[in-house]
């Protein structure tokens, strides 16, 4: 973590944010300028993909979030120069801010990650939660669910509604609730650091049982595509987050999910992971079975298949009935 740092920003690697920002090639236009961190060769490497209409990609790389943006902001100042539209001063714009890694929201997520200690000339700050300053064990990728040891077929996880109990998706009748969630779930939880493993989800507020936490997004896809995917996932050592709707279909998480997605197993759970269906589609919503406190961890029990040898996960979340196995 040494050289993923300045004095105003973390650096994580595998981070991407994508940004509305005027053209290079016209000085009336806007296109989108999609930024991540990658690693190369130990030092961060910031590259800028720029999409707009009508032209190829363009991929723009530099070691500094600065400096590959100056190669962003010269260009559109000179267009907007020539086509007499409002100048623009490219000396006060900051590459960390373009890249969104100075965003409060991103700040706080990024300050709560795995080895930030290793960061001595940042200046944090928000400061630690004390839920997240104790001795950790942790999988550097995640949480349990991406565990690199997993099989193809059986370390998905499973709600209510999936097939191992071989009944229909659940049709919720609080579709009122389900909306109520939707424009709420912001306020319930927020990532940190897991006593369990990596990171986890945390109860932003006190949550009351039955009440619909928030919604497991990602693409839907068949079992032989979500396999095929996983094995690319993995060829990368890219964290694999996926669930199992039924015994035909996965929710693939590990690139367009959301924060449930890090929500780590617990063998004895407050939360249960639903399939239900609602507006015409499937969902996986996340609810809790008993009255959840502000700052408790999140957790619910993935149901893995049973699985015998060296692709058995161990499980660390501590409760006085853990089975000692995730699978």
């Amino acid at each position: 973590m040494t050289a993923f740092h300045s004095p105003t920003a973390i650096f994580p690697v595998g981070y991407e944010a994508c940004r509305i920002y005027w053209s290079m090639r016209h000085g009336n236009r806007r296109c989108r300028y999609v930024c991540s961190v990658e690693d190369k060769e130990g030092q961060p490497e910031f590259t800028i993909r720029v999409i707009e209409q009508g032209y190829q990609d363009l991929l723009l790389t530099d070691n500094s979030a600065k400096g590959v943006w100056d190669k962003v902001l010269g260009p559109v100042a000179e267009k907007r120069t020539d086509s007499g539209t409002l100048k623009l001063f490219p000396v006060y714009l900051k590459g960390e801010d373009l890249f969104g890694l100075t965003v409060p929201a991103v700040t706080k997520i990024t300050e709560s990650l795995p080895g930030v200690e290793a960061c001595d000339r940042y200046s944090f700050r928000y400061g630690r939660n004390p839920l997240v300053e104790l001795p950790l064990m942790f999988n550097p990728a995640g949480s349990a669910v991406s565990s690199s040891n997993a099989r193809s077929n059986q370390n998905v996880a499973q709600g209510e509604g999936g097939a191992p109990h071989s009944k229909p998706p659940v049709v919720h009748p609080r579709s009122s609730q389900y909306r109520w969630m939707k424009s709420e779930w912001r306020a319930n939880v927020y990532l940190a650091r897991s006593r369990i493993q990596g990171l986890g989800l945390f109860a932003a507020r006190d949550i009351e049982k039955q009440t619909m936490v928030i919604e497991y997004n990602g693409t839907i896809l068949r079992n032989e595509v979500a396999n095929s995917k996983e094995k690319i996932y993995r060829s990368q050592n890219r964290a694999v987050f996926m669930f199992r709707i039924d015994s035909e279909h996965v929710v693939d998480a590990t690139r367009t999910g959301g924060l449930a997605r890090y929500i780590n197993h617990s063998c004895a759970p407050n939360c249960v992971a639903e399939v239900v269906t609602f507006e015409r589609g499937y969902k996986i919503i996340i609810s809790c079975i008993r009255r959840i406190e502000k700052g408790e961890e999140l957790c619910f029990d993935y149901q893995f298949d049973t699985v015998e040898g060296q692709h058995k996960i161990a499980c660390h979340c501590g409760a006085p009935e853990c089975r000692k196995w995730i699978n």
